[in-house]
């Protein structure tokens, strides 16, 4: 065990952790923020996508020790309630969720996407997204919102 100083969400925590273990369970464990979830435990379902420094990434399969001095952004982190962020907004207005358990993955995705894509293609889309499994079929509904977003 070791202390491990992370930086989520822009606020500091402290946590006694094995050093090894997988980001996704320090966030959702120490840390409390539950909205990335655990799909697959090997880096292939998207569920458990959070940014490091801006790019994302399968928290799932990144270790501790790789995070620290890093910025972690978790879904809780880019919007509130009282101001969500566009991606958010988009996803409410196509009604993408139908069972929801990928969306926190999906919407960390397509923000990243639309930091270095504005106004993305089809294509990009599909490349950026394309490690994002969602078993209830959504892509379209994904589509549309990213693009509803990337407008604005």
């Amino acid at each position: 065990m070791a202390q491990i100083k992370l930086s989520i969400n822009g606020k500091s925590y402290t946590i006694d952790a094995d050093e090894s273990m997988p980001l996704l369970w320090a966030v959702r464990d120490f840390v409390g923020l539950t909205g990335s979830k655990f799909g697959c435990g090997i880096a292939q379902c998207g569920a458990c996508t959070m940014h490091m420094d801006g790019e994302p990434i399968r928290s799932c399969s990144v270790p501790l020790a790789s995070a620290k001095g890093k910025k972690i952004t978790t879904i809780e982190g880019i919007g509130t309630e009282d101001k969500l962020h566009a991606v958010q907004k988009a996803w409410i207005e196509e009604q993408v969720p139908q069972c929801g358990y990928c969306q926190s993955g999906q919407i960390m995705s397509a923000v990243a996407l639309l930091k270095t894509h504005a106004s993305p293609t089809d294509e990009q889309i599909d490349e950026a997204m394309q490690g994002n499994i969602c078993r209830c079929g959504t892509y379209d509904r994904i589509r549309k919102a990213i693009k509803r977003a990337a407008v604005g």
